[in-house]
């Protein structure tokens, strides 16, 4: 691992962003160009002090998942990403799934349009690669966790506290559109281990699931009307919205209420409530439902 290479990459790409282009504020007393370092930890999951240690060339190598997290924050095109990898001795991961794949640039670009809203991207599998802030405060950083568990899809019928996020009275409706959409995703794919490792867990281990697969419904998740369980603001309804790549293999997903309903006040205050904690997070990745 080159220390001293991958220290200098990070600084020259940090000072290169603005903090306009990840939804940050610009204040007048800003003594640096790009990102403070604060603000790249912040926006990556990780301790300030960490990445402080690996903008000083020092510390351990850094894990697969933290230099994807990094290459988000930093906003990398998909060869600087490449080239962290490479400076770390990290095999560079495959472009699209788990918890490193690299963001689909044009996804990335409108995610970063999207400041004012709940605005996320995630692999057709459900896995959450990339969040704006108010993603975060509307629905929780995603587990740092890789495999299966990564999928929310997963975690829904494995594990009952995923399901914390909506009303209880919603999850028969959840858990159809889930299964749904992983019909259609299973098609596409084809003969795709990934997607046949996951059924096949998923038919073991949950007989809702295996009884809703059997069906044979397809169905790809385009729009949906959610009602979120806020800790703080309690149940916001919303619609949230689904862009897909040109493969299929990512969606940015966005959530909106039409002006003047009570969702719509209730995402005015999750903004004053977001942006209020800037604590950066001790995970290496941020939970997230899809």
């Amino acid at each position: 691992m080159n220390h001293a290479e991958l220290a200098a990459f990070l600084k020259s790409r940090r000072d290169r962003v603005r903090p306009s282009d990840v939804g940050l504020p610009t204040g007048p007393r800003r003594r640096v160009p790009g990102l403070r370092r604060e603000e790249v930890a912040q926006l990556a999951g990780l301790s300030a002090d960490y990445y402080t240690e690996l903008e000083r060339g020092r510390g351990a190598q850094p894990s697969a998942q933290v230099l994807a997290s990094l290459a988000r924050a930093l906003r990398l095109n998909g060869d600087e990403r490449d080239h962290l990898f490479h400076l770390t001795d990290r095999a560079v991961p495959p472009a699209a799934h788990g918890p490193t794949a690299h963001v689909q640039p044009a996804l990335l670009g409108l995610l970063d349009q999207l400041a004012t809203t709940p605005a996320q991207v995630i692999t057709d599998m459900h896995e959450t690669l990339v969040q704006n802030p108010l993603a975060a405060a509307l629905l929780g950083r995603p587990p740092s966790v890789r495999g299966p568990g990564a999928s929310f899809v997963h975690r829904w019928f494995t594990e009952p506290d995923a399901r914390a996020i909506y009303p209880v009275e919603d999850h028969p409706h959840h858990s159809r559109v889930f299964v749904a959409d992983l019909q259609a995703v299973a098609a596409r794919r084809g003969r795709d281990s990934e997607v046949s490792r996951m059924v096949s867990v998923l038919r073991r281990r949950s007989q809702e699931f295996a009884g809703l697969w059997d069906t044979h419904d397809v169905a790809l998740r385009r729009t949906d009307h959610k009602r979120i369980v806020h800790p703080a603001l309690g149940v916001i309804e919303l619609d949230c919205h689904s862009l897909f790549s040109e493969d299929g293999r990512q969606r940015l997903l966005w959530f909106a209420a039409p002006p003047g309903t009570e969702g719509a006040a209730q995402l005015e205050l999750l903004s004053v409530i977001g942006t209020q904690d800037m604590t950066p997070s001790t995970n290496e990745l941020g939970q997230s439902p899809a």
